[in-house]
């Protein structure tokens, strides 16, 4: 018998039940999230160091800086920017820090973490790369950090919906831009 057996009724995890049914997901674990502005972004989640929510007087205001950041934040003991997602695209729409929390995603390259404070966390989700295409009707300011876009067609019950776009985004290209320099 392969794997570890259990003790009581010497089964293997991969013979009990209810890991046989399970289906393995299909495509690559990407965080969905939405900016102010209402449009819907994501990132995989292998460049994700992690997600959190803090409250907007945690956030450290520093002065003289771009108007892209928000300020630092302290995480454990490591002090990081966060900036604001939405404008760092060239959204319209600045991000709303008048409310108890404001969701950051840490991204981390090489040695470099930046929190990118977004409007709202929608979830973990299995997304097929292999359908990913390249993006259309994107503004000049927001085209060097998309690495391709998904049309989400509109669910079976709401026909008079239109199709979402999900666009990908490259968070490499965002953490090494030089736009936080000015």
């Amino acid at each position: 018998m392969v794997g570890n057996p259990d003790f009581l009724t010497g089964i293997g995890l991969e013979q009990a039940p209810e890991f046989q049914e399970l289906e393995s997901p299909e495509g690559e674990l990407h965080l969905r999230f939405f900016v102010p502005s209402g449009n819907e972004f994501a990132l995989s989640a292998t460049g994700i160091r992690e997600v959190i929510s803090q409250s907007p007087d945690r956030i450290t205001l520093i002065p003289n800086v771009s108007s892209l950041l928000l300020g630092t934040l302290n995480i454990r003991g490591r002090v990081i920017w966060v900036a604001d997602l939405g404008q760092f695209l060239g959204e319209p729409t600045t991000l709303n820090t008048d409310r108890p929390e404001i969701p950051v995603i840490a991204v981390e390259d090489q040695d470099t973490i930046l929190g990118l404070a977004v409007d709202q966390i929608v979830g973990m989700d299995w997304l097929d790369v292999e359908q990913v295409r390249l993006p259309t009707n994107v503004p000049d300011s927001m085209a060097p950090f998309l690495r391709g876009e998904w049309v989400i067609p509109p669910k079976e019950e709401v026909k008079e919906e239109e199709e979402k776009i999900l666009r990908l985004l490259d968070q490499v290209a965002i953490v090494r831009s030089a736009r936080w320099a000015a």
